[in-house]
């Protein structure tokens, strides 16, 4: 992860500049009312952090629009005198994507929180990006259709924050990521302008496609202000099986296995044993915490189907030595299950004062060498790495429980998470899976897409945003020389 002594502050270490002046702050009180505008210490400490470890710093302002044209009037504003905007939903980010590093403003979806439709003929739901992901789902989930994408941060994050950060979750092996079901978006463009990508429509190749290019961008090209999103029939039956393993390569083996043979679960998740001691401490469940992994396996869909995935699931979990294969045998069960994995970050958070999780991400068919390679690391560096995730699309959540006032082990975890990244890029696979680049991972980025890669997305950057106001200083390092360079 990046240093960021350069951004770090002290809660009475205020900035004497500013590029807000008073007339500039009477045009953005003109454009959403005084009581939309916070410039106060406390107002402008709240929004100083989000969820990553380590990042803080003030923004000049936060900012409450009410609709697009007033996101259009306030960046309109911005791009004339070069104010950097940093778009926020609840900030649950782990990269320090939301993170005021340059100043300026914050922009809040307070206000645009709106279901706008749910189309029950072609599929869709309409939002605002303040939209509460679970209050969307509930939403659609009560018209017995079914919205799959489902982060663990889902009861607090915003439909506008999964969509700049393209979130995953539990269920993206066999349903995808946001990015998938995004049909629609209208955006604020950084001189103001107001466009509208894509549709409802199965089909349409006119033109590029911009509607993927900002899922994932990191409000970096432009702000989002309303998405349409694709909706599919709600599941017939699920059924929910806990697998447990001594053999973390067997567990890994199972993985493999199963998607050779054509079957591709709603849910196909890891916990190592350090991860479930913790998670069984918290969620006090039942959890087996005497064996060296477990997998949390679930299917959906038609009822006949199910139970013959089921069975042959565990047939080939059984085969794998697994110790252990039990069905839950109630929703409660299940939903305890479900529950106790994703609150692993937060019963890991319980252990120490800062909790730095990762993702990097393998094919699935590295999968134990990945898991070796970071208990090999944690251990050459003295840390404690605990490791879970979603192992049936290879993305794992290495989380290291530290102290940030301990700067001699910070500058180990450092180091030890620069050799996971090196090692999963060598394994064939990228440095971040769902969690975004932000800060924490602009200096290695060039590790993933070489120089050409990244100035290839320079160019784009380049040409919607010239002044470089849309949320700077995230995705590319500032100081290329500060790139963290690991020795092989």
């Amino acid at each position: 992860m990046g240093k960021i002594t350069n951004f770090a502050f002290h809660p009475n270490d205020w900035r004497d500049d500013t590029l807000i002046t008073k007339e500039i702050k009477a045009l953005f009180c003109d454009i959403v009312g005084a009581n939309n505008y916070d410039d106060t210490k406390v107002g402008r400490l709240v929004y100083s952090y989000d969820a990553t470890p380590k990042y803080q710093a003030m923004p000049e302002a936060v900012i409450a629009p009410k609709n697009a044209a007033e996101v259009s009037a306030i960046i309109k504003i911005c791009n004339n005198y070069k104010i950097p905007i940093v778009p926020r939903g609840s900030g649950t980010n782990l990269c320090a994507g939301t993170c005021p590093t340059e100043g300026g403003i914050v922009l809040l979806f307070k206000h645009m929180n709106s279901i706008l439709e749910i189309d029950e003929e072609n599929l869709t739901v309409t939002v605002e990006p303040g939209v509460i992901t679970l209050d969307m789902i509930a939403a659609v989930e009560k018209k017995g259709l079914f919205y799959p994408p489902d982060p663990s941060s889902m009861k607090i994050s915003t439909i506008g924050g999964n969509i700049n950060e393209n979130s995953g979750g539990l269920r993206g092996l066999k349903y995808g990521v946001t990015r998938d079901y995004v049909m629609s978006l209208e955006i604020v463009l950084p001189n103001g302008d107001i466009i509208q990508t894509g549709g409802k429509l199965a089909k349409d190749v006119a033109g590029y496609d911009l509607t993927r290019l900002f899922v994932g961008s990191e409000g970096t090209l432009g702000i989002i202000t309303k998405a349409t999103l694709k909706l599919i029939p709600m599941p017939e039956a699920k059924k929910t099986m806990l697998a447990l393993y001594q053999d973390l390569e067997a567990a890994a083996r199972s993985v493999s296995k199963i998607i050779a043979n054509k079957i591709i679960p709603t849910t196909l998740e890891f916990l190592d044993q350090p991860t479930l001691k913790v998670v069984e401490d918290f969620a006090q469940i039942g959890l087996p915490t005497d064996v060296k992994a477990v997998l949390l396996i679930e299917q959906d869909g038609p009822l006949e189907i199910v139970e013959q995935d089921m069975k042959k699931i565990a047939d080939i979990c059984t085969a794998e030595k697994a110790i252990s294969v039990q069905l839950a045998q109630s929703a409660e069960e299940a939903e305890n299950l479900r529950t106790a994995r994703r609150s692993a970050l937060s019963a890991l958070a319980r252990l120490k004062p800062t909790t730095i999780l990762e993702d990097a991400t393998v094919p699935r068919s590295e999968i134990a060498k990945m898991v070796a390679a970071i208990n090999e690391i944690a251990k050459k560096y003295s840390l404690d790495i605990c490791t879970f995730g979603h192992a049936g699309d290879g993305n794992l959540h290495p989380t290291c429980t530290t102290d940030v006032r301990n700067q001699e082990e910070i500058e180990r975890v450092e180091q030890a998470f620069a050799e996971i990244f090196q090692k999963a890029v060598e394994l064939g696979g990228t440095i971040t899976g769902e969690h975004g680049v932000g800060m924490m991972k602009a200096p290695y980025l060039h590790l993933k897409l070489g120089e050409a890669g990244i100035n290839a997305m320079k160019a784009m950057k380049q040409a919607f945003d010239p002044n470089n106001i849309m949320n700077p200083g995230k995705i590319f390092a500032k100081d290329t020389r500060k790139r963290v360079v690991v020795a092989k």
